[in-house]
């Protein structure tokens, strides 16, 4: 891959309607499983740029497939939805809807449709099936799932390998690709919990089984699970994100509602943990004299996100020959979580079929006055204060999947021998 070639010699072309496509999508964010519009602008672009769209997939689920002849089936995946958050950058095109995309999912969406572009217009230079698929529900970690079990395969076919790239808070226009042997992303999955006691009033406590002082219980029992259950080597998290209980200071209520996280680096990590977890939930019940067992709830789990190593060497090449090696970088193992494994767990080795190939690299998004200003202060993703340099960083997302994407489709010169 080299910057000459037809399909980015011109990627200037793709910029401004992508822009156009990024702000607002940005300015009227939706999240996790009400992404209806960012869905349909999303589709009519695909249909706009000579895709086969299809929508509605596992909810607001779009496919954009482009067949170009014979040779590979590569599947770019982004993803639509925004957090439940107050937008506080200040940005002139910032969201005022209570949502926000904190996590650079419109930069995704916007960088796909460029790729989708270049690509379409320099059909000449590959060959192959391209399937672009905006995905709801990432922040949930139920999109891909869905997806799939709507059967995105069966409709758009299997793939030989998925692609897919994430906004990090490294310099706009680098890419980082992780090592063979560490994964991406972590295991993950959340729960809900809900204990249940006696509710009563507070002038009579012993007439109660208070469900609140069980979730103390519970609450600072939990924490031993990564501190003494976990070995130091094995990274594991673990947040009690939320407890809902009682409505009033003078009344002991019957339940209370916990909402709990986990990330590991392995799944067998996360497998010990949430065996901990639910042994340690019901012997603190029992502990308090519950009436009832608590009712246990997995939202939502995630593999590890192991990315394919012959696949990505193939792309990081390409990305280096294209940006040079000053931008490309190594990823460390990280407990972020994706649903993306999915998408190679689904298509795992049957019937003695090779299993899915996954690609997946971190793009910078910082511009670089901040960059050299303060870079141990620049917002996080999923900060209020998230905000990509949209000039610096939409320009390389959209050369990023195009190069890697190019990489994986037919070779024509190859194909014509």
């Amino acid at each position: 891959m080299t910057p000459n070639h037809p399909a980015l010699a011109h990627s200037d072309l793709a910029v401004r309607p992508a822009l156009t496509l990024y702000l607002d999508v940005h300015r009227t964010p939706e999240v996790s499983g009400e992404e209806s519009r960012t869905a349909a602008l999303f589709a009519d672009r695909l249909a706009a740029t000579g895709f086969d769209v299809a929508r509605g997939i596992g909810g607001h689920g779009v496919t954009g497939v482009l067949r170009n002849g014979d040779g590979p089936r590569v599947y770019l995946r982004t993803e639509l939805d925004a957090l439940p958050l107050t937008e506080r950058t200040g940005l002139p095109y910032a969201s005022g809807n209570g949502a926000m995309h904190a996590c650079g999912h419109d930069l995704h969406l916007a960088a796909a449709t460029g790729a989708a572009d270049l690509l379409a217009r320099t059909t000449e230079h590959w060959r192959g099936t391209l399937v672009v698929v905006g995905q709801p529900a990432e922040e949930t970690l139920t999109g891909a799932r869905a997806m799939l079990a709507d059967g995105l395969y069966e409709r758009c076919g299997r793939p030989d390998a998925v692609l897919a790239q994430h906004a990090a808070p490294l310099p706009a226009g680098m890419i980082a690709h992780g090592g063979p042997h560490t994964p991406m992303a972590a295991a993950s999955a959340a729960l809900s919990v809900i204990l249940h006691g006696r509710g009563g009033h507070a002038a009579t406590p012993h007439l109660t089984v208070d469900p609140v002082v069980t979730a103390a219980a519970v609450i600072s029992r939990l924490q031993t699970i990564a501190s003494r259950e976990t070995a130091p080597a094995d990274q594991l998290t673990l947040t009690v994100g939320t407890v809902k209980a009682g409505a009033a200071v003078n009344v002991v209520p019957d339940t209370v509602e916990l909402g709990i996280g986990l990330r590991a680096l392995t799944d067998e990590t996360l497998d010990r943990a949430l065996a901990a977890l639910d042994r340690i939930v019901r012997a603190e019940c029992a502990a308090s004299a519950c009436p009832r067992d608590p009712d246990l709830t997995t939202l939502s789990r995630s593999a590890a996100l192991r990315v394919d190593p012959h696949t990505t060497e193939a792309i990081r090449s390409a990305h280096t020959a294209l940006y040079g090696p000053e931008r490309v970088t190594t990823w460390p193992a990280s407990m972020a979580a994706e649903d993306f494994p999915l998408y190679g767990d689904a298509g795992l080795a049957v019937h003695g079929e090779p299993g899915i190939a996954l690609a997946y690299w971190m793009l910078g998004t910082t511009g670089r006055r901040q960059w050299e200003a303060s870079p141990a202060r620049i917002p996080p993703n999923h900060s209020s204060h998230f905000a990509p340099d949209v000039r610096t960083a939409l320009p390389a997302a959209i050369t990023a999947l195009t190069a890697a994407a190019l990489n994986r489709l037919g070779d024509v010169s190859r194909l014509r021998r």
